[in-house]
């Protein structure tokens, strides 16, 4: 199965083959069923259905095979079920493996009535059929497999592999006051410009997050190569213009209007749009060079391409004030 398919419904791979059993009936009455009309081809678990043929449980095998005949079939099942919903897709699917280590799952509809099992062997068939282990790492993490490894974490392992990521917004903040700390005869020139600083790193960092995100989901279903590469840097340059373009306007006409300074005013304005459209292309690279490095561009990602927004944007708003003014 290819990774594309991990996205249509699960419906569509779902087997009807599956044996559902009344709940009124007694285990006695249960196996006289079973052996009157026959099992599905796999049996693992026998499914509980109201004169509805809602799902209201269900019974593992072995646990019908050892009941008293006489016991009713209603309290020796399980009555909460976890089922796949028929509008899921095989990813979702696939991560309903993950995290309850069931053999199958009903699949169903809004309600409750049956459609189909879903079985394991469709959660290794994902994996199984890729024959290259990048590929294979790739559909461990887009089904869950790091996501749940660090949500079952100890504290200390968590700790472990999310805080170096941290140090780079730590160190990008550093690197932020000291840059302000040079630049301090222009700031003083022109007190607007610490107006608006916190605005400018805002937009910057703002827009970045964004572009981390949508690359990030990108990521997740396709294996980047240079092709994409130069078609997404491409779609996020003219998107990431069009943004600053309109943010720089808005923030150059605010700051004109209320000091009435138009100058210091177009360098705001300006540098908002520069540093837009680098911020962008920034958290478009970061998540695809993380990506390539076999590093999780979800934890790394963020705090990266924000520090390095947050330097470049300084660099540019400064050098454009003591350059202009």
């Amino acid at each position: 199965m290819e990774q594309q398919h991990l996205e249509e419904p699960i419906s569509k791979f779902a087997s009807r083959d599956f044996t559902a059993l009344a709940e009124d009936l007694t285990v006695a009455g249960a196996l006289a069923q079973i052996r009157e009309r026959g099992v599905a081809q796999q049996i693992i678990y026998f499914y509980v259905v109201d004169g509805e043929q809602r799902l209201t449980g269900v019974v593992p095998t072995r646990r019908l095979l050892a009941a008293a005949p006489e016991a009713r079939r209603g309290d020796i099942m399980i009555t909460r079920v976890v089922t796949v919903p028929e509008t899921a897709t095989v990813l979702e699917a696939c991560e309903m493996f993950l995290l309850h280590k069931f053999l199958a799952f009903p699949v169903v509809t809004a309600e409750r009535r049956m459609t189909g099992v879903v079985n394991v062997g469709l959660f290794t068939e994902e994996a199984l059929e890729l024959s290259e282990r990048s590929h294979l790492d790739d559909v461990f993490e887009r089904i869950g497999f790091r996501v749940a490894e660090v949500q079952s974490a100890s504290p200390l392992k968590a700790f472990r592999l999310r805080f170096p990521w941290l140090l780079a917004t730590l160190g990008g903040g550093v690197g932020c006051a000291l840059l302000a700390g040079l630049y301090e005869a222009t700031l003083a020139t022109s007190i607007i410009l610490a107006f608006f600083l916190a605005m400018v790193l805002g937009l910057s960092e703002s827009v970045s997050a964004q572009s981390v995100t949508v690359t990030a989901e990108a990521l997740n279903k396709l294996t980047p190569d240079r092709k994409w590469l130069l078609r997404a840097l491409r779609k996020e340059f003219f998107t990431a213009l069009m943004l600053g373009g309109a943010c720089g306007t808005i923030v150059w006409l605010v700051a004109w209007l209320w000091r009435g300074h138009a100058l210091p005013a177009l360098v705001i304005g300006g540098s908002i749009a520069i540093s837009m459209v680098v911020s962008c292309l920034i958290g478009l690279l970061v998540p695809a060079v993380l990506h390539r490095l076999k590093l999780d561009p979800k934890i790394a990602a963020g705090p990266v391409s924000l520090a390095a927004a947050d330097i470049f944007t300084l660099l540019v708003y400064l050098n454009l004030a003591t350059f202009v003014l």
